[in-house]
């Protein structure tokens, strides 16, 4: 455990941060699970859901919780997930 008051401290900031960081990986986790089930069942908002997933990727890359170079390579997989859906139907 840490004994020093900055130590302390640094363990109070290093929490809220991994708790931020959890909600926006969760948020663009989930943006990303309803893109690709509006692909698949063919839902006529997938522009919208995409834009959505998008967005939070990239609010996820731009406070740090992931890597921008993971953010654009989550959204190249996306997209080429959803167009590979939209090819088989």
């Amino acid at each position: 455990m840490a004994n020093s008051r900055s130590a302390k401290k640094r363990v109070r900031a290093s929490e809220r941060k991994r708790i931020m960081n959890q909600i926006a990986k969760s948020k663009f986790k989930t943006a990303v699970k309803k893109a690709l089930s509006a692909a698949e069942n063919g839902e006529e908002d997938l522009q919208a859901k995409l834009s959505e997933a998008f967005s939070k990727i990239d609010k996820a890359a731009k406070s740090g919780a992931i890597h921008k170079n993971q953010a654009a390579r989550r959204k190249s997989r996306l997209i080429k997930k959803i167009r590979l859906l939209q090819q088989t139907k």
